[in-house]
């Protein structure tokens, strides 16, 4: 997977407006606030599942009810279109906890 150059992240990133984009590191960071623990660990269950199918692994911490991802394509050196996809699955995920 080819690292994003900022022309093609710029109009990717404007897409996902919680994402906070570090340019320097080469990547994306949000932190999500849950209900509770058992909601904030089911989402990073349910994100852990996905991103061992995709063999893209997100860095990533929890303390309570937070939980604070970090999305950057190693092998590529920075943002790849991966990352973009795993943060839309991420918000796509949080929302359904949002309603609940």
């Amino acid at each position: 997977m080819n690292k994003l150059d900022r022309q093609q992240a710029l109009p990717l990133l404007a897409t996902l407006p919680e994402w906070q984009h570090d340019e320097a590191r080469g990547a994306i960071t949000r932190e999500l606030r849950f209900a509770d623990f058992a909601h904030a660990f089911a989402f990073m269950t349910q994100i852990a599942l996905a991103a061992e199918k995709r063999d893209h692994h997100p860095e990533w911490s929890n303390v309570y009810n937070r939980v604070k991802i970090t999305l950057t394509t190693h092998d590529a050196g920075g943002l790849t279109q991966r990352d973009i996809d795993l943060a839309r699955l991420a918000d796509q995920v949080y929302a359904r906890f949002e309603k609940s």
